[in-house]
């Protein structure tokens, strides 16, 4: 039997007092209060009072801190997977405003169906698919998390929403530690519920 139900959970605040883009960048950590909206989302989580069997979040270090609380509250131990990284981004340690005003960067915005700036995102869509479909069936029961970042998860939401990927970035319904929470008949997924258990932050650095 599979499992049972499927949360992708975004990570917290980070510190970025420069406020660049920081995509894969190492070590962009948490802030101090990252970590109480990472703490709340495992809250949430686990006030569901439902079973958590498998967790897995995205080998950046901003997920990883946000996997511990969920680790703590069940008892598991995390695995680190590659599909649900951030995409790439051409605009990686970049101030946006500033990178944005210099003519020399507009030929990286002249595709935004793909994005011409990073990972296209169909790219991005099918490696979260498969990432989920691969956990959901090696899970005999109970739920399975997963640790991941803005883009991908609200990719994942449109794929699975059957909507045009191509969108305006600051219009995602994904804030940071928000879950978004799916389930999947047959071969098909479909979203069940969305949650925003953390005060509300801004993350000037997400993709």
């Amino acid at each position: 039997m599979p499992a049972s139900r499927l949360h992708l959970v975004r990570h917290g605040e980070v510190h970025n007092p420069y406020h660049v883009l920081y995509g894969r960048l190492p070590d962009f950590h948490l802030s101090e209060a990252g970590r109480g909206m990472a703490q709340a989302a495992a809250d949430h989580v686990a006030g569901l009072g439902r079973s958590v069997t498998e967790l897995r979040c995205s080998p950046l270090e901003r997920t990883q801190e946000s996997a511990e609380p969920f680790a703590a509250a069940f008892d598991l131990t995390p695995m680190l997977e590659e599909r649900i990284i951030e995409p790439t981004n051409f605009f990686e340690g970049r101030r946006m405003r500033k990178a944005l005003r210099n003519p020399l960067n507009w030929w990286q915005l002249r595709n935004p169906n793909m994005p011409s700036w990073g990972e296209p995102y169909e790219s991005i869509a099918d490696r979260m698919i498969a990432a989920m479909d691969d956990a959901w069936d090696a899970t005999d029961e109970g739920d399975v998390v997963f640790v991941s970042h803005q883009a991908p998860i609200w990719i994942t939401h449109r794929r699975v929403a059957g909507l045009k990927l191509r969108h305006d970035p600051r219009t995602r319904r994904c804030a940071l530690s928000s879950v978004t929470s799916f389930e999947r008949v047959g071969d098909v997924w479909r979203e069940v519920d969305y949650a925003e258990p953390a005060a509300a932050g801004i993350d000037l650095g997400a993709v």
